[in-house]
């Protein structure tokens, strides 16, 4: 089956301080998509540990170095900023574009709220807006993308409101923590507002560390939830954050890059809880669970395999220097890995970081 992933392949496009930013390009993607890189965003995509406002903290620097990345190439003027009241106010949006000299012009609101049933999601409900369109309007929206169809339904709710009020939108520019359904999410809203409003210009969309991809099934393990947990396989990882992971081995095999994103800032217990439950479900079922099965899901390949198979595979060919990451990877495919001990272990390490939480 043809993905519009297919012949994609990534170019270093530019280094702001700590954080690379990589441009992905590919013959069936008609808008500008990038993977930031950073210190920060690598530690909050690798450890549940990271919570409240260090969430927020975590990706200020990339963001700001994307900002910075777009005025270099063309972005002058104001924007706006679109929030979706949940996941979205994770993202520093405001504060980055203070950084950059960039003045915020107008601040919209959604509040949309799943409706969720045992971890499925039943349906949406936006109760909350503060929209005020303008003609010509630059958006810089931050959110969490697994599926993307709360994005699309605050994003069709935001165009009535400026189709019916005389407003239009020249640029979006999207940075999300989040999943390969973005590509068609942004590819057919490209379409959809270019045909609506003269002089659209596309979207410059950011993804945080990697374009990922939400499990399926309950994956090798049984335990994991899908449409809702974020995966390697047939995504676009950046090389910096593939290392700093096979560098720490006990990340790899978390249960996702980021949980949900609303709760570990704003609702930390609730974090917490989910987290042990993934870890308990780990040790629970360590005995059934084939570990090598497991890291290959993980690494989104089975091994071993060869270096320019493994190019190919990642999206990584073009880029240099990644012979050494490429063996890495293969020699931790065939580490024995005892999975009921390193369950036991983070369950202890998130327990005694919870009662933090949960002290008067």
């Amino acid at each position: 089956m043809i993905t519009l992933l297919d012949g994609s392949s990534l170019r270093l496009a530019g280094l702001s301080g700590d954080t690379s930013i990589y441009e992905l390009r590919g013959p069936q993607l008609h808008n500008r998509y990038y993977l930031l890189s950073g210190p920060g965003s690598r530690k909050l995509l690798s450890s549940p540990e990271v919570v409240g406002f260090d969430c927020y903290t975590a990706i200020l620097e990339e963001t700001v170095a994307a900002l910075h990345h777009l005025q270099n190439n063309g972005l002058g003027g104001d924007l706006d900023i679109f929030t979706i009241l949940r996941g979205g106010l994770n993202y520093p949006l405001e504060e980055a574009a203070h950084r950059c000299g960039i003045r915020v012009r107008d601040m919209h609101f959604v509040s949309c709220e799943r409706i969720a049933e045992n971890h499925v999601i039943k349906g949406l409900e936006i109760k909350y807006d503060k929209i005020h369109p303008t003609r010509d309007r630059v958006l810089a929206i931050g959110d969490i993308l697994a599926t993307g169809d709360t994005l699309r339904h605050c994003f069709d709710h935001l165009m009535q409101q400026f189709l019916q009020k005389g407003g239009s939108i020249r640029r979006i520019i999207f940075f999300t923590i989040g999943g390969t359904r973005a590509f068609r999410l942004m590819e057919d809203l490209s379409t959809q507002l270019g045909a609506i409003f003269a002089g659209f210009e596309g979207i410059d969309c950011f993804f945080f560390e990697g374009a990922f991809t939400v499990y399926e099934d309950k994956g090798v393990s049984g335990i994991n939830h899908p449409d809702i947990d974020f995966g390697w396989k047939d995504g676009v990882v950046a090389p910096e954050f593939r290392r700093y992971i096979v560098d720490r081995p006990d990340a790899l095999l978390e249960k996702c890059v980021i949980y949900d994103g609303g709760a570990r800032r704003y609702q930390l217990p609730v974090h917490f809880e989910e987290v042990l439950e993934y870890w308990e479900g780990i040790r629970d079922h360590a005995s059934r669970i084939d570990a090598r099965a497991l890291l290959e899901e993980k690494l989104g390949y089975a091994g071993p395999v060869a270096f320019e198979d493994w190019l190919a595979i990642t999206h990584l060919e073009g880029l240099p220097g990644l012979e050494s990451l490429w063996s890495d990877e293969q020699t931790l495919l065939q580490q024995d890995i005892d999975l009921k001990t390193l369950a036991q272990r983070r369950i202890a390490s998130i327990n005694k970081l919870k009662q933090q939480y949960e002290k008067d």
